[in-house]
């Protein structure tokens, strides 16, 4: 967790200073992108809240979930990364939402994609997406990368 704490930190300092909030839906961070951003302290101020979205069936429990939401998209991909984004924002009615999608390993996905890709993206006053590929199939260690990679898009996109 400590690696990712300048880049969470980052991203604090920007949402505090304009009095703004976020929102994370993550899939194969498992839930590191919001553990970080929720370990700076103050976090109230701007942290509303996430959730680990790991199955289709974990979306269906979603109160109103749309599955047409994702028409047009499929699992990690840039596409599907921002309507996670989008939606997750739009539940918690927040300022920005960050969404992930991807393959931890140590296998890649069942919708084919290799173990260490994940797709990102962050919807807000910009909507941003962006592609990892660590090109390993160490899982925690790719889980790591993808929060990092969330957490520094993110950071970008407020500057």
């Amino acid at each position: 967790m400590r690696e990712l704490l300048p880049y969470a930190e980052k991203v604090a300092v920007l949402l505090k200073d304009r009095k703004e909030t976020i929102a994370v839906a993550e899939s194969s961070a498992g839930g590191l992108i919001a553990a970080a951003l929720l370990a700076v302290p103050g976090a109230s101020a701007y942290f509303l809240g996430g959730t680990v979205l790991y199955t289709r069936q974990s979306w269906h429990a979603l109160k109103d979930f749309r599955e047409e939401s994702f028409a047009g998209t499929r699992p990690a991909t840039e596409a599907n990364a921002l309507v996670r984004a989008q939606l997750i924002r739009e539940r918690f009615a927040a300022d920005w939402g960050i969404g992930e999608t991807g393959a931890a390993g140590p296998t890649g996905g069942r919708y084919g994609n290799p173990a260490g890709l994940a797709c990102l993206a962050v919807a807000g006053r910009v909507e941003r997406a962006s592609t990892v590929a660590t090109g390993s199939s160490d899982r925690v260690a790719n889980m790591y990368a993808f929060a990092a990679a969330a957490l520094k898009l993110m950071a970008e996109s407020l500057a």
